[in-house]
């Protein structure tokens, strides 16, 4: 009886090996961006329960910025502009939005641009 090998040949394993650190490489290029997001997150979290009665946009963008610097997000990430107030028609809680993009060189002359946008309720009322 012969016995029959099975497996995987050197140049599936290539192919394979080569597809892995096609998707390493792309993952270790966006993986910053996405934690850099969360930092903004957690910032803006901070700056919507801590009430913002009587503060200006001009406060809250300076204020969230200041978190911003501590949670390791690139100042030239997020622009002052880029902070809006969204407020409701309804009566509804006034949201504080940051809505932004950012461009990631991958290799020669392949970019990604990945758009962030997060609004979370503030608690109280923030003057216009």
């Amino acid at each position: 009886m012969k016995s029959r090998q099975s497996g995987i040949t050197l140049i599936g394993f290539l192919v394979i090996l080569a597809v892995v650190g096609f998707l390493g490489y792309m993952a270790m290029r966006l993986a910053p961006s996405y934690s850099e997001y969360m930092g903004v997150e957690k910032a803006m979290t901070q700056i919507s329960t801590a009430g913002v009665d009587g503060k200006s946009l001009d406060d809250l963008r300076r204020e969230l910025m200041f978190k911003m610097n501590f949670q390791y997000v690139d100042d030239a990430t997020i622009q002052p502009s880029d902070i809006t107030l969204v407020r409701d028609r309804d009566g509804g809680p006034t949201q504080l939005r940051v809505a932004y993009e950012k461009v990631v060189p991958f290799m020669y002359n392949i970019d990604f641009l990945l758009h962030f946008d997060k609004s979370v309720p503030l608690q109280g009322n923030p003057n216009q």
